[in-house]
């Protein structure tokens, strides 16, 4: 996948059947349609676990948990896995209100999310 001067993510790097996508930037109405595609396209991949590190996310608005529903959607349909992990407390306060940190595996860490 060619980098993209404005896309979200940062660095991918794959290891021990774990695809880690490095975010950062806001994830917003602007950003969400390129990212979900990009996302869409590593789903396409079938990792086993899809690891995504949100610390350098500084905020996340409603189509950037839909871009975050859908990616967990295809995911789940081939048995994989996807973790979320590094948010920061804006961040995780929008899944805590939509109720979504129910429905995501959510870690502290890269480690806690590789050990899921």
């Amino acid at each position: 996948m060619a980098e993209k001067q404005n896309s979200l993510i940062k660095e991918i790097r794959r290891s021990d059947g774990a695809t880690v996508v490095v975010l950062a930037g806001d994830v917003d109405l602007h950003h969400s349609p390129e990212l979900h595609a990009e996302l869409v396209e590593l789903a396409g991949e079938r990792p086993p676990r899809l690891l995504l590190d949100l610390a350098e996310v500084p905020y996340m608005d409603s189509s950037g948990v839909g871009t975050l529903v859908e990616v967990f959607r295809r995911v789940s349909s081939y048995k994989g896995k996807m973790v979320l992990f590094g948010l920061n407390d804006r961040v995780r306060s929008v899944f805590e209100i939509t109720k979504l940190d129910r429905f995501f595996t959510i870690c502290e860490t890269e480690e806690q999310a590789a050990e899921t």
